[in-house]
């Protein structure tokens, strides 16, 4: 499968920001798989989950809601909240 250039950004910072093989998403009309190729688009994101394939692995997370641009060079994630399931649910106070 033909990778493309994918980047995942929340208010927090930059959250992932490589090649990936596939995205999943939910727009607010339904679930969305992006791949290499796919027609340039924009659309509004619901909460629900996200699923990057990357390098044989498949990476789960959660996402609140935000926006979801394709384009021939990028695909861009901007959610108002995004959280892999790998990470720590509870952050330390700063």
């Amino acid at each position: 499968m033909k990778p493309f250039h994918l980047q995942i950004a929340a208010p927090d910072g930059l959250r992932y920001d490589g090649e990936a093989d596939q995205l999943s998403v939910r727009g607010i009309t339904g679930d969305l798989a992006i791949m290499a190729g796919h027609i340039p688009f924009m659309t509004a994101l619901a909460k629900g989950s996200c699923r990057v394939y990357a390098d044989g692995k498949i990476r789960h997370a959660k996402c609140s809601g935000g926006y979801l641009t394709v384009t021939k060079e990028v695909v861009r994630l901007l959610s108002t909240d995004f959280t892999w399931d790998d990470e720590e649910k509870e952050r330390p106070l700063s």
